[in-house]
């Protein structure tokens, strides 16, 4: 059995080099703040399901020194279980169900890596998730290409303007073609994709990778069996003959002549805005390639920047702390009950027991306890800086999107809520563990797990759920029933999507409502509408024109605001 080191305890071996593109430090200049925010990076892995996304996530934190011996996603029971996936009906499906942190330190940097479910019935947490990244790791499988999740991913960091380093997995598979992949890339996304390391051999003659800044050929010794740091050696391209198969060295000298030619060179400044990703070959089943590229993620991801809110452009070096709730957690520590806020520290510097300013209603809260966290473990921590996560026990006051900050309250920008497309009465028939099942349902609620819609013709005890996805109300049956000791039964509804309105001021007898659609509130008394069909919404905003049906729910309770349809 391996063991989980803990990264807490880590030594930070000295300052960062400075990465290429990133203004040079100069000596008594920068301030103190700024320079700790150089040092982060915040990242978060975005995939379709079974690209090797936790398992690439599991290797990181290998090279990293965070884990002893890497778990894997599904594997026999003497195995261990991945880190990141700490849920227990995580680890029983082999699914990411709900984004992960994992802050740890290497090489003299401070990483926050963020580990997003890959399922589209989990997207939600994911688009709340990649408001806290910097910078996105797209991970890809060789054979299979761009795929539909991928491409939703691939969209929100684009509009995001966030910029995506490719890692193409699984070039131990065969059928993979590295000219394949970039030219999926290029055009099924649309965005410019430079290789910056090029596979040797693929398939059962995958054996190592081909470093094009260094010009070194890496061979890779298979012994570890992928749980364990993996050995190469090295050599210039010229001497490639030395480490490879004369066959396979003749063919990567071929290929490099080719990419040499071809393609437009890697720029730095482009990658920044989103418009080109660099793209890195590798297998994370069995570590080939994957240390390369945490090395040059550091060397190429940038460090935290401005963010927008309502008051303009926040840098990192405000005078004052400035934060973002882009999650909330509950039962972390079964034992404790308890719930944690993960709050992205974008501006100032986080002390604890600092009073900041709930944005949302102006209160003033002192922070009394603040964590460091690693997955479902965590350590008291007392200070953070811009690009750090942090988690703060959640006293019940905070809701996903609060700012919270010191000085004049500002509010950070980003969507929250998305209109769901899944509808399920639920039912709990034992009234002995009504108290537990309200209980739990309302932290489901506060999570951001399902929205609890209330209406005509609904029973209270047997409320409406809705959800981006089909699988979040199996969470919500699962969680009930093994945090709080609850079982329950889920009933489909037909409708298949909702939007919010504004109904401020209208007068409710006007409004023409399909027969299958229903009119309902949410938990904070927004109203929105439910319809079986596309048809249905087209019908109703025929019949209803004066009426906005909207995408986004506003993050003030009850009257709803966005962009029109």
């Amino acid at each position: 059995m391996s063991t989980l080191t803990s990264p807490f305890t880590e030594e930070s071996p000295g300052p960062p080099a400075v990465t290429r593109g990133e203004p040079s430090p100069q000596a008594g200049k920068e301030s103190p703040l700024l320079r700790e925010a150089r040092k982060r990076r915040t990242f978060a892995i975005i995939s379709h399901p079974d690209a090797g996304k936790t398992t690439l996530t599991e290797k990181l934190l290998l090279y990293a020194g965070c884990v002893n011996e890497a778990g894997m996603v599904r594997g026999r029971k003497t195995q261990r279980a991945v880190t990141s996936d700490w849920m227990a009906m995580e680890r029983e499906r082999g699914i990411s169900v709900t984004s992960t942190v994992l802050g740890f330190a290497y090489q003299g940097y401070e990483i926050n890596l963020l580990d997003t479910p890959g399922h589209q019935d989990f997207s939600e947490d994911t688009y709340r998730t990649l408001t806290a990244a910097d910078s996105a790791v797209m991970v890809l499988d060789a054979v299979k290409g761009v795929e539909p999740q991928t491409i939703k991913l691939f969209k929100i960091c684009a509009a995001r303007k966030i910029p995506i380093l490719t890692f193409v997995n699984k070039m131990d598979r065969p059928g993979g073609d590295p000219l394949n992949s970039l030219s999926e890339i290029e055009e099924v996304l649309g965005i410019d994709a430079v290789p910056l390391n090029w596979p040797i051999g693929g398939g059962a003659e995958f054996q190592g990778i081909y470093d094009r800044s260094t010009r070194k050929a890496m061979r890779f010794s298979p012994e570890t069996h992928g749980r364990l740091k993996v050995p190469f050696e090295a050599a210039d391209l010229d001497e490639a003959d030395s480490i490879l198969p004369p066959e396979l060295s003749q063919r990567l000298k071929d290929e490099v002549d080719l990419l040499d030619g071809a393609g437009a060179p890697f720029d730095r400044a482009r990658f920044l805005r989103g418009e080109q990703t660099p793209v890195f070959f590798g297998s994370a089943l069995t570590n080939f390639g994957v240390e390369p590229f945490l090395n040059a993620f550091l060397d190429l991801a940038p460090s935290p920047g401005a963010r927008p809110s309502d008051r303009g452009m926040i840098p990192p070096e405000h005078p004052g702390f400035a934060g973002v709730v882009f999650k909330i957690q509950a039962n972390l520590d079964p034992k404790h009950r308890d719930r944690i806020a993960f709050v992205r520290v974008c501006a100032g510097k986080f002390r604890r027991e600092m009073e900041v300013t709930l944005a949302r209603t102006g209160e003033k809260i002192r922070i009394m306890r603040s964590h460091r966290l690693f997955a479902r473990d965590r350590e008291t921590t007392d200070e953070a800086y811009p690009g750090d996560v942090i988690g703060v026990v959640n006293p019940r006051q905070f809701r996903l999107g609060d700012t919270l900050c010191e000085g004049e309250a500002f509010q950070f920008e980003g969507q929250w809520d998305f209109p769901p497309e899944c509808f399920a009465r639920i039912r709990c028939a034992d009234t002995a563990r009504r108290k537990q099942f309200d209980k739990g349902l309302n932290q489901l609620i506060e999570e951001g797990v399902v929205h609890v819609l209330t209406g005509d013709g609904v029973n209270p005890r047997e409320p409406v759920l809705a959800a981006v996805g089909e699988l979040q109300f199996d969470v919500v049956r699962f969680r009930l029933e093994s945090e709080y000791d609850t079982r329950t039964t889920v009933e489909r509804l037909p409708h298949t999507l909702a939007r919010w309105v504004d109904l401020e001021g209208v007068d409710l007898s006007r409004v023409v409502l399909p027969s299958s659609s229903r009119l309902m509130r949410d938990q904070l008394g927004a109203a929105l509408v439910l319809f079986t069909s596309e048809w249905e919404m087209a019908y109703f905003r025929e019949k209803n024109p004066s009426l906005e049906l909207l995408d986004v729910r506003s993050h003030n309770a009850g009257r709803p605001t966005g962009k029109r349809e």
